[in-house]
């Protein structure tokens, strides 16, 4: 008899919709480039822009500025790098980059590179206790040489502890010098409202995989004004910017997730919700010293994502309590990253102020379009012979 797996790692990717797989699966055995002009082409390239007219109207921007990447990575890479090279193109002096000690590594990363072989400077802003971007802090940095930075980059939501940053706060103190904004909103689509144009950002990331769309397709929604160099040459397709044959039946999976997400947001926060309060009550209720990490449960999403529970079991190894659930049948994550084999501390937890041995106790739960009470009861049931088991190997 199998036993059921209760999926508690939505964060990292969510099980495509039935939509998204009928939208796809629709044009996987269609013939024609999307670039060429004889009548299979057009017919591919109506799918194309049909899909970006249902994507802009779900994001609230326009259709040309949705410019389709291979996912979150690039999106982000095209907006970090492409427009810090224009910006300097257009001034020597913006070197600046702003952004903050808690991105995922898709912007910590290609900020590293930019500093190391693009001559950047990268200041990594800091975060409080529950992961929220000190505004304050952001200020004085723009202040302190406004006509410097060429850009700001702040996540919507984290992805690790679930804390929504105010990014509010953060186009209204660029918006007063000038400087772009992006934000990496990969975790927040589908899951809080977010409208690119009332929101003021000037580049935005978003996936496919984390909306229920398939793996391998994304977007960089981008102001039309806003100039980008490209990463990637070759037939100029999406404005010049990213080239690259596009893939059609991808694209209207990843529209047809877009859509339905954006769609069912409110209902799907209001379920997921309750479903992630029930969750961290009883888990603490069966281990009382294990604790939550990032903003306070927020009914109403305006501080933490609704499917986020980041909790911490003091005297385990988060990745002990990750293997000991995964074998009975419950999957979770743990908010560190592992390097040539040796575990390591979050830095998203060491920014928040934790210490190392915090940061590796931690497990994220994160909950879905597919999560059932049935998932958060498996978990109730078995996380605390779990932890007595890891602390018990510790001993």
């Amino acid at each position: 008899m199998t036993t059921r797996t209760a999926y508690l790692d939505h964060a990292a990717t969510t099980p495509m919709r039935a939509e998204a797989v009928e939208a796809m699966t629709a044009h996987l055995l269609d013939v024609g480039n999307p670039s060429s002009l004889h009548a299979s082409g057009r017919k591919a390239r109506r799918v194309v822009e049909e899909s970006r007219e249902t994507i802009a109207q779900a994001m609230g921007c326009r259709p040309g500025e949705v410019v389709f990447t291979s996912g979150g990575t690039e999106a982000d890479n095209l907006a970090l790098k492409g427009i810090f090279w224009a910006r300097r193109a257009g001034d020597p002096r913006r070197r600046r980059i702003l952004s903050t000690a808690v991105e995922h590594h898709a912007v910590l990363d290609a900020l590293h590179w930019l500093g190391e072989r693009e001559g950047a400077e990268v200041e990594l802003l800091p975060v409080d206790q529950q992961c929220r971007l000190d505004v304050e802090a952001l200020r004085a940095s723009v202040e302190r040489d406004p006509g410097s930075v060429a850009l700001i980059s702040v996540m919507w939501a984290n992805n690790e502890v679930g804390t929504i940053q105010p990014i509010d706060e953060v186009v209204a103190i660029a918006a007063a010098h000038g400087i772009p904004v992006h934000t990496d909103a990969v975790q927040a689509v589908g899951a809080v409202p977010v409208d690119f144009a009332a929101s003021g950002v000037d580049a935005l990331t978003l996936t496919g995989h984390k909306v229920g769309g398939p793996y391998g397709v994304g977007a960089l929604v981008v102001r039309r004004e806003v100039d980008v160099t490209a990463l990637v040459h070759g037939g100029g397709q999406e404005r010049d910017i990213r080239s690259g044959t596009i893939d059609t039946p991808a694209i209207a999976g990843f529209a047809a997730a877009v859509e339905l997400s954006v769609k069912q947001q409110a209902d799907h926060a209001v379920r997921v919700g309750a479903l992630r309060d029930d969750l961290v009550a009883r888990v603490i209720g069966a281990v009382p010293d294990a604790h939550l990490h990032g903003a306070p449960l927020d009914p109403t999403g305006v501080h933490r994502l609704p499917g986020n529970a980041h909790l911490g079991f003091p005297d385990c190894e988060g990745d002990s309590l990750l293997m000991l659930l995964d074998a009975r049948g419950i999957e979770c994550s743990t908010g560190s990253a592992c390097s040539a084999g040796v575990p390591q501390p979050s830095h998203v937890l060491l920014a928040m102020g934790c210490s190392d041995e915090a940061a590796r106790h931690s497990l994220r739960f994160s909950l879905g379009h597919t999560s059932t009470q049935a998932d958060v009861d498996a978990l109730v049931e078995a996380i605390a012979p779990v932890v007595e088991r890891a602390r018990a190997s510790r001993r």
